[in-house]
Formats: C-alpha cells, structure tokens, sequence
C-alpha cells in the first residue's frame, strides 16, 4: 500500500485539491512509466501528456523556468523562445536524455511523416535527475523502447513514488521518486485546475521541514546538495506565455517551504504548460485569438503552484517503501519515519 502526505495529516496550505489530487485533474493529461529495476539498475521514464491528440499538429502554451541551472535537459530553449510544447515530456536519468529525445523524435515522425521533410523539424522535450547513487547509470540501460513503453502506458490514474522516474531517485536523504498534487480554483464561476508532478532527487539530509514544523531526520549523513528537481505543471486556465513562466516560478516557492534552497550542484527546473487554448500547425490565419488570466487574479495561481508543489514533493517521498540499490546504499522511507513519530 502506497501513502500520501495527506494519510499522515501533512496539509500544503488552504486552497481545494482536485478529485484526484494530480496533475491529471487537467483534462486530457495523462502520465505513464517503465520501471526498470533489477539489482544494480534502479531507473526508468515516465511520460506526460498534454493532451489525447497529435502533439506537434495541435501544440498546446508552454514556458519554463530555471531555478538553478546545473542540468542536462533537451527542448528548453525552443520552448522558452516559441512558447509551445509539441512532444510529450519524458523524465529520465542523466545519461539517458539522448536516448528518450530520439524516442520522441521517432515517435513524432510516425505519426508526421513531412518532419524534417517538408514541415519544420520536431523538438523533444527531455528533463533528468542523476539517479547514480541507487543505479548503475554508466550501464546506460534505459532503451527507446522503454520510453515508447512509457508512452503507451500513459493513463490518468497513475502510480507514484518508486517508479518510473523515480526509482532511483533520492530526496533529503528519504526516498525520493514520481509526486503529485492538484488545486482547484473558481474563475468566472467555472472551476478549473492547476497540477503539478515532480521527479524528486534533491535536498540535504536534515534540511526537511513538514508542514507541521517537525524536521524528520533520515539518519543519513549530511552531504553538499547536488541533486535535482525536475517540476511539470499543468493547467486548464487560459494564459499567454509570460503569465505562465510567472506562475511556473512560484513552483520555487513551494521548494523553498520544504528546506530546499537550490545548491550549486543541483539541477532544479520547472515548465509547464496551459491546455486552454491549441495552435494550429497548420494555422492559416494571420491573426488569432488568444484567452488570457486577468491578472488581478495571478495570486490564486501563484499560491496554488507553491502549495501543489509542496504537496506534490512529499507525495513522492510518503509514496515511496525503503529502498536498496547500488552497490548496497539504502534510502528510508519517509512514510516509515512519520509511522513512527506519530503525534
């Protein structure tokens, strides 16, 4: 049985939870994983999906955001200038982020055969976490298959902690892995949504705060902070680019709450993408109109992103059992630790 951080009482601030609590309370977002774990190798993909079409013929808003640059993602820099995602995201391990972009490249032409032909070429998006310390991540064992098998098991109920992603992963010394958390907010009188899902790899040992104040120590021996964070939000709010690169860094807010204050060594990076409004690839017009967020309103989302990222954090730690990896190193389960400081 898996566990969340709401099981041990662990409220992220005062806004509603969508009915799932994940970023799948987005319509049309799925995710999905390969797991690879067999003695040394503890690693694997997870993808999400924007939407249930043709990505690169339908692309949907999308921004990032650089927290602390020390990463070796794909696909940011087009997202950044174009401001749309026209691939699913895969989540991967360090070495593997070559692999998974040829994954998706070969995905994309399959479905749209004129890429790089007589359309424009396609840009995979790819982010990573250095899962070394529980994988052997020289054996480079993640395969495009594993990405396209990902893919296809995207659906929107999903597992979470060891997983995926996530197997190898390490957060504050517990157990990291795959998290998620959902807030819904009324605009118009219309509810909406904003998710967000984190491969968690980051955070000292000792440094943990829980909403409740208490600081759980792993018994692991504090080390410089040279993990990553990899964040993916989603939203059904209508946005133009900036206003979702806004949001997106309150993501860091939610980081900040739990300890973390972003190392040298550590890879912390968030996008995400609005599904409101799709463009065309084929778009003919020379005008188009475009929905946006009275920002008058921009607060709501910014606590939203914070309290989701929050939640979604320690949803992959409370998700994930002790673990035994490489070479013999052991993360505890943080899930353990709050059964037994039961208050």
């Amino acid at each position: 049985m898996t566990h969340n951080a709401r099981d041990f009482g662990l409220i992220c601030g005062t806004l509603p939870t969508g009915a799932r609590n994940s970023i799948a309370d987005i319509p049309g977002v799925r995710v999905g994983h390969h797991t690879l774990c067999d003695g040394e190798i503890n690693t694997g993909v997870t993808a999400i999906f924007p939407h249930d079409g043709n990505l690169y013929r339908r692309k949907v808003l999308a921004a990032c955001d650089i927290i602390n640059g020390f990463g070796k993602s794909t696909g940011l820099v087009q997202v950044d200038e174009l401001g749309n995602l026209e691939t699913p995201i895969l989540l991967t391990n360090t070495f593997s982020v070559g692999t998974c972009a040829n994954a998706l490249i070969r995905d994309a032409i399959v479905h749209n055969p004129d890429i790089g032909r007589t359309t424009a070429t396609v840009n995979p998006v790819v982010l990573e976490c250095n899962d070394g310390p529980l994988n052997d991540i020289q054996a480079m064992a993640v395969q495009e298959d594993h990405a396209r098998s990902a893919m296809r098991n995207a659906q929107v109920d999903f597992e979470q902690g060891s997983v995926g992603a996530g197997t190898g992963m390490t957060c504050f010394g517990f157990k990291g892995g795959i998290g998620s958390a959902s807030r819904r907010i009324k605009l118009d009188n219309r509810d909406y949504h904003l998710g967000v899902l984190a491969l968690t790899n980051f955070g000292r040992a000792g440094d943990l705060v829980l909403p409740d104040g208490r600081r759980p120590s792993p018994q692991t021996q504090a080390e410089a902070e040279k993990g990553s964070v990899i964040l993916v939000l989603a939203t059904d709010i209508p946005m133009e680019h900036r206003q979702l690169k806004r949001v997106i860094r309150r993501c860091s807010a939610g980081l900040a709450r739990l300890g973390a204050f972003w190392g040298h060594g550590s890879g912390d990076i968030a996008i995400g993408f609005s599904t409101a409004e799709i463009f065309d690839h084929e778009e003919s017009r020379d005008l188009i109109p475009l929905r946006i967020l009275n920002e008058n309103y921009i607060d709501t989302l910014f606590r939203a992103a914070a309290e989701a990222t929050q939640e979604t954090v320690l949803n992959s730690m409370c998700a994930a059992p002790a673990f035994k990896g490489r070479a013999g190193s052991c993360r505890r389960s943080l899930a353990d630790w709050l059964n037994e400081h039961e208050e």
